[in-house]
């Protein structure tokens, strides 16, 4: 299973556009070789650099979403999801995207594609941790896409 976007390279620089810099909306990104048998996917972004990578002392979360059809191809930018996905809650406690916004130094921001071999059913929108729980035991492929950015302008 793969993962890339159009907007940069694997483990290259985001464009500010996708940040708190630019206009705040998720890049776009392509999904391929989904296993068969996959009855959804699911993605985490987050960033294992906060606050400071010389110093991280927690992984903040930018964006969980669930049950994304697993013929999906990917995430036109901005991130409007297909019918049947749903969002969960990043760490501000809201649901979609939150764009990159660094404090200090150059962050990684992960972005994890899961193929599940089933759906999932919350009662309210889960945290990464919840929907980890959740996928437990149910997990069929993995992919991976890293991105880096550090802000321009001074702190926020």
């Amino acid at each position: 299973m793969k993962i890339t976007s159009t907007a940069f390279a694997a483990n290259g620089e985001m464009p500010a556009a996708h940040t708190c810099e630019g206009h705040d909306r998720a890049p776009p990104l392509s999904f391929s070789d989904v296993p068969p048998g996959a009855k959804s996917l699911a993605l985490i972004v987050d960033d294992p650099d906060a606050p400071d990578p010389a110093a991280p002392k927690m992984t903040w979360v930018h964006w969980v979403v669930y049950d994304l059809p697993p013929a999906t191809a990917g995430l036109l930018d901005g991130g409007a999801l297909p019918p049947g996905a749903r969002d969960g809650l990043n760490d501000w406690k809201r649901i979609g995207y939150g764009a990159p916004c660094p404090p200090i130094g150059r962050h990684r921001y992960f972005f994890k594609l899961y193929a599940l071999d089933t759906t999932l059913s919350f009662a309210h929108p889960p945290t990464k941790q919840q929907l980890e729980q959740a996928m437990r035991g149910h997990v069929l492929a993995h992919a991976e896409l890293v991105g880096t950015y550090a802000r321009r302008g001074g702190r926020r």
